[in-house]
């Protein structure tokens, strides 16, 4: 054998037994590394998981709860009054919800032959509104919103005309779901109540009942007040649409009272079909529409929710656009609406639960801002 073979062979030697320990060294690292993952942290993963894969499915249902309870808090007063009269719970909350249900039925029967016919003569207003501003548009702007014919508008309005027609057939199914649970929850609101005190710990057990008294006194008048609002709003607007001769002046006045529920915008929100009617009267007549509602905005902002609310709902304006920005965000229009009374009880979660982790002068000084607000 040559010095060059013994050469290769020993080099070969040493590239074998460098691979086995270069092996043996990567396997005891990987034993270093071991991952070890117990059984009970997997199950708290997948239940995570599994909680969200629910929220995200059921999140729709969770809302109409919600407003479920936030109606049946309201009522609640109305159905306790009519217990102490001796009659039955379970009567009582049946009555309330009957006459609610025939206020409204009864309302919708008497004006629906004029909201139709209304209805009808506003989408021709709109259509022709429509038109008249595609026509005063230059070309190149016709061209970029899709023309200006009458098949290219109606066309593009189709679908959001169905749009509206399925959101409003998915309100009716809410609206008929919410009514059913409030019912439910009016008789057996204090037994579920109570059954589901028993799983919070006895040392603050006392800390949630003062929550939950605040936040029935919150909702309560969250949306007592909200319909107060609303109806001075609607019956401002009609009255004043009839005086000024504006077409369909009660279906305006339905709009805006229904628009008026969302606080700070709704009601400027509806002018825009206010103003649209106007037109078809005359310039002059919009102008006076649009100082209308501008006008009332601010009266209703300073001066009757304040009287509406008092010092029950505290939240400034910012406040109130933020919880509806962010409700909006979070699960759309009804997110907006239920976000303001949970935003509103956060003076009390402070002030019951997190006064041990603020500062001293934290909630001291809150509280004096608020008294100077409603002051």
């Amino acid at each position: 054998m040559t010095f060059g073979a013994k050469v290769d062979g020993l080099q070969l030697g040493y590239s074998w037994a460098w691979s086995v320990l270069s092996a043996e060294a990567v396997q005891e690292s990987f034993k270093r590394t071991e991952l070890v993952i117990p059984w009970r942290t997997l199950l708290k993963v997948i239940a995570a998981v599994a909680l969200v894969w629910m929220w995200l499915k059921l999140v729709e249902l969770g809302l109409v709860i919600i407003v479920a309870v936030l109606l049946a808090v309201t009522l609640n007063p109305i159905v306790n009054w009519l217990e102490r009269r001796r009659l039955p719970r379970a009567a009582a909350a049946t009555v309330v919800g009957f006459v609610l249900v025939a206020v409204v039925g009864g309302f919708l029967a008497a004006s629906w032959s004029s909201l139709s016919s209304e209805a009808s003569l506003a989408a021709e207003h709109i259509r022709q509104f429509e038109r008249d501003t595609l026509g005063h548009l230059p070309g190149w702007v016709r061209e970029a919103v899709g023309g200006a014919g009458t098949v290219d508008i109606q066309s593009q309005i189709a679908p959001y005309a169905l749009g509206l027609g399925q959101s409003a057939l998915s309100a009716l199914v809410v609206a008929l779901l919410a009514f059913v649970l409030t019912l439910y929850l009016l008789i057996e609101g204090r037994r579920t109540r109570d059954w589901l005190m028993a799983f919070v710990p006895r040392t603050h057990r006392g800390k949630v009942e003062e929550t939950l008294r605040v936040g029935e006194r919150v909702i309560f008048a969250y949306v007592v007040s909200n319909v107060i609002t609303s109806v001075f709003a609607a019956l401002v607007v009609g009255v004043a649409l009839s005086l000024l001769h504006v077409p369909g002046a009660l279906l305006l006045a339905l709009i805006a009272g229904l628009f008026d529920f969302v606080p700070v915008v709704g009601f400027i929100l509806s002018s825009i079909f206010a103003v649209i009617m106007a037109l078809s009267v005359s310039p002059g007549t919009a102008l006076a529409v649009l100082a209308l509602y501008c006008a009332y905005h601010f009266v209703e902002n300073y001066v009757i929710a304040p009287w509406a609310y008092g010092d029950r709902l505290k939240l400034s304006n910012l406040a109130v656009i933020l919880a509806f920005a962010i409700g909006a965000a979070v699960a759309g229009v009804i997110g907006a609406l239920i976000a303001l009374p949970v935003a509103a009880v956060y003076p009390a979660i402070e002030q019951i639960w997190l006064r041990d982790a603020l500062a001293d002068d934290t909630v001291a000084e809150h509280r004096a801002i608020e008294h100077r607000r409603a002051g």
